[in-house]
């Protein structure tokens, strides 16, 4: 694993942008896996400045999703496709057949159409403050594959400042497993906040600890690079 501390969620943003649309630029064919919730937004803003101010085309990008509640429709303002199409998406030019998310009708065979593209070559991730990673809780099956999951309340009540109430979060979701992240050709994990700092601090352990499902993260055979302000690093001394 390599650690970055930099000053701030924007600068991370930027960062990781950076090293995104360079790649982009050297694979026009290349495939992302992408993530939600509001830790990427600063990478997503960046991505579209960037590839916009230097002309880079997204028109032959693949992208996966990590995941995707079950229950909502695609054209609610929650689900994770619509996220997808109002911070990145819609304003740069992506094939129209490009995005791909797990659903109930492909849940078995997701990870069969990552491999049909080459398996996936930068899978950007967050982490959640029990250390889950997409919606792996912990102890999750390190050889789980893409499935349904049952959402702790800790998730829960994370995702809730999302809606407009608890009792509007969806309590499932579809998401990669752990085996499934862990084939990425190359890791970024962004994490932000001093509520991240426990989860991070012991993923950076160098162990695997079930109960901290990004700590699986020492377990892959790709660069994992992992990006934290200040505040979190702060609180993880």
């Amino acid at each position: 694993m390599e650690l970055y501390v930099l000053r701030s969620k924007e600068e991370i943003g930027l960062e990781v942008a950076r090293r995104i649309v360079e790649r982009v630029k050297e694979n026009p064919n290349i495939v992302l896996g992408l993530a939600t919730g509001s830790t990427p937004l600063p990478t997503y803003k960046a991505i579209v400045k960037y590839s916009l101010s230097e002309n880079v085309s997204y028109k032959n990008v693949t992208t996966f999703n990590l995941d995707e509640y079950v229950g909502l429709d695609e054209n609610n303002n929650q689900s994770y496709r619509f996220f997808m199409n109002d911070n990145l998406f819609k304003y740069l030019d992506f094939g129209t057949t490009s995005h791909h998310f797990p659903s109930l009708e492909n849940i078995s065979s997701y990870d069969e159409e990552i491999e049909k593209y080459g398996g996936i070559d930068i899978q950007i991730l967050g982490i959640g403050s029990n250390g889950h990673i997409a919606f792996n809780e912990p102890f999750t099956d390190i050889k789980e594959k893409t499935h349904v999951v049952k959402l702790s309340e800790n998730t829960i009540k994370d995702n809730s400042r999302f809606f407009n109430s608890i009792d509007e979060v969806p309590t499932k979701a579809i998401t990669m497993g752990l085996e499934t992240i862990l084939k990425s050709k190359e890791i970024i994990l962004i994490a932000t906040g001093k509520n991240k700092s426990v989860a991070v601090k012991k993923m950076l352990e160098g162990t695997y600890d079930p109960s901290c499902p990004a700590s699986s993260l020492n377990l892959a055979k790709c660069k994992v690079h992992i990006y934290i302000d200040d505040e979190c690093y702060e609180g993880m001394k």
